[in-house]
């Protein structure tokens, strides 16, 4: 029997043994969003299929709804039919995580004959065939290749078949086959590596550590949880949705021994491609309680999301059942964060932000481009961009970043160089931040055009146009976002559009709100806001009452 020293720096171990393995992904992926970007999970997990380790890198979408992935791999592949050298696959949404570009990979690790853990990894995959990456589908056998729970490799031997079957169904596919290997590789480093750990350690399994991880780390939930007050809240958020607005309605209800989160009453699915499977939006949910009620001090594992329930009725837009389409789904899903925080702020108000972007704005493109010999090829790609955080109760929203999702941003060279498109704008959008006390971040204002003489298409999946961002607590709402051409036409915020070779694409995406009034900002800040362009002049004055040519003090 180990002590708690040697315990936790095996943990610690663990924890950077995944970290390398979600580093490997990065470094091996074609697919940009996943190499470039960060789209992608790993976790370590015991026999039975509870997670004991999650690399940092990566998406709470992924990580968390890949728990309950790992569940449905051992109802259809059993531990004890499993053999060294195997590993299975499924894109399935309601088993993977959520969409059909998502592959998700389970590999047995085996230690001194032993079946002693599972390692699993996800990642995007740019193109899965069928309309591509949009909110257009009508269903979700529309939306391309769906891989049922299948074995990838069966004792060391990949299914060459299925990896044809890949190939044949993908717009790109040398990028998506060689994901797929990724992804094995990713698995395989991680069941090498934790071999080694048993090995140094002279431990023949993991289960005095999964014990250890998991009971302290539902001690610390539990320790925390018993600082928040407890009592009942709600709150409702109204999106854009496709054809109509949909509302996202949530009760929280913290508790002595755990926190339960209803969305009861929450908009139905509709016809178009933003519904959400369950797992995604439970994914989303307990990452927002995870922040805001473990503050980053409490390590995400089954441990400490064990003392979360979920409850999202049938019939919901976060509970879609197949075969609806849900290609889009973190259009809808990536809110909930915003949605809870909007009724823990009762209970924590010095703790959680204003809603925010929520969403990334996936700028898709694509079409065809002529090559060096002539030749013509298709094209697709999706260039991540994002908007502004809401304000924190004593500091600024974080400006063009990806929250709760944590994707990087595509770089303009990768975009450039992966598809026949010139980026002529990328840049923060002066005064679209929310006014506060604390400020919302900022949005961007990006400019797209073809640089050949043809048309390309647009897949636009964006959302917060109709529906800005809204402040908190006397802050004003952050920008709503925008899409149009320069010549003054504005696009639809969802759907295939098809943009002239001659036009050009202008994006904004939104701010951030507000939290506090503005009268109640620091002379100081403002006045860094407007050196720095944050703000305009008139803006300064009008908002903040703060005249450019006067001295600033604090």
């Amino acid at each position: 029997m180990m002590d708690n020293i040697q315990l936790q720096v095996l943990w610690m171990r663990l924890l950077a043994l995944v970290e390398e393995q979600a580093q490997i992904l990065k470094r091996t992926a074609f697919s940009p969003i996943v190499r470039d970007c960060g789209d992608l999970s790993v976790g370590t997990f015991d026999t039975r299929g509870r997670m004991l380790a999650q690399a940092v890198t990566g998406t709470p979408g992924h990580v968390n709804a890949m728990i309950e992935s790992v569940g449905h791999f051992l109802r259809h592949f059993p531990v004890e039919t499993m053999q060294p050298g195997d590993a299975f696959i499924t894109n399935d949404p309601w088993m993977g995580t959520g969409h059909l570009n998502d592959f998700v990979v389970l590999t047995p690790c085996f230690h001194r004959g032993r079946l002693v853990a599972l390692s699993c990894c996800t990642s995007h995959i740019t193109d899965v065939g069928g309309m591509a990456a949009g909110a257009d589908g009508t269903d979700v056998h529309a939306e391309g290749l769906t891989i049922p729970m299948l074995k990838l490799a069966d004792g060391g031997r990949m299914n060459e078949t299925l990896i044809e079957f890949v190939r044949a169904n993908s717009r790109l596919p040398s990028d998506a086959v060689g994901d797929v290997y990724s992804l094995a590789a990713c698995n395989d480093a991680g069941v090498s590596r934790l071999a080694e750990l048993l090995e140094d350690a002279g431990l023949d399994d993991l289960s005095e550590l999964g014990e250890f991880i998991l009971g302290r780390s539902r001690q610390a939930i539990q320790e925390a949880i018993g600082r928040v007050p407890p009592g009942n809240w709600a709150y409702e958020m109204v999106l854009d949705g496709y054809d109509a607005p949909i509302t996202i309605r949530v009760q929280v209800t913290v508790q002595e021994d755990g926190v339960l989160v209803n969305f009861d009453g929450t908009s139905a699915p509709v016809k178009k491609a933003i519904n959400v499977p369950r797992s995604y939006a439970v994914a989303y949910a307990v990452f927002a309680l995870s922040c805001a009620i473990g503050g980053g001090e409490v390590p995400n594992n089954s441990g400490s999301l064990s003392a979360f329930e979920i409850i999202i009725p049938e019939g919901c837009i976060l509970n879609a059942p197949r075969p609806l389409p849900v290609g889009y789904r973190h259009i809808v899903g990536q809110t909930i964060p915003d949605a809870i925080f909007g009724c823990l702020a009762h209970a924590l108000p010095d703790r959680v932000p204003a809603e925010g972007t929520s969403c990334i704005w996936n700028i898709s493109c694509r079409g065809t481009r002529t090559n060096s010999d002539g030749s013509i090829a298709p094209f697709a790609l999706s260039m991540t961009t994002n908007g502004g955080t809401g304000a924190r109760p004593s500091l600024d929203g974080l400006s063009a970043t990806a929250f709760p999702s944590g994707v990087q941003a595509t770089s303009v060279e990768i975009f450039e160089t992966r598809t026949p498109l010139v980026v002529w704008r990328k840049e923060l959008r002066a005064d679209s931040g929310g006014a506060g006390a604390s400020r919302g971040g900022l949005g961007q204002s990006i400019e797209i055009a073809s640089r050949e003489d043809s048309p390309f298409f647009l897949n636009a999946a964006f959302d917060r146009i109709v529906n800005a961002p809204r402040g908190r607590a006397g802050g004003e709402n952050g920008s709503p976002g925008y899409v149009g051409l320069a010549s003054g036409s504005a696009l639809r915020s969802k759907g295939l559009q098809t943009i002239p070779a001659s036009e050009t694409v202008v994006i904004h995406t939104p701010g951030g709100g507000g939290i506090g009034a503005s009268t109640d900002r620091r002379r100081n800040r403002v006045a860094e806001d407007l050196q720095q362009g944050l703000i305009s002049p008139l803006i300064a004055k009008e908002t903040f009452g703060l005249d450019a040519e006067q001295p600033h003090h604090a």
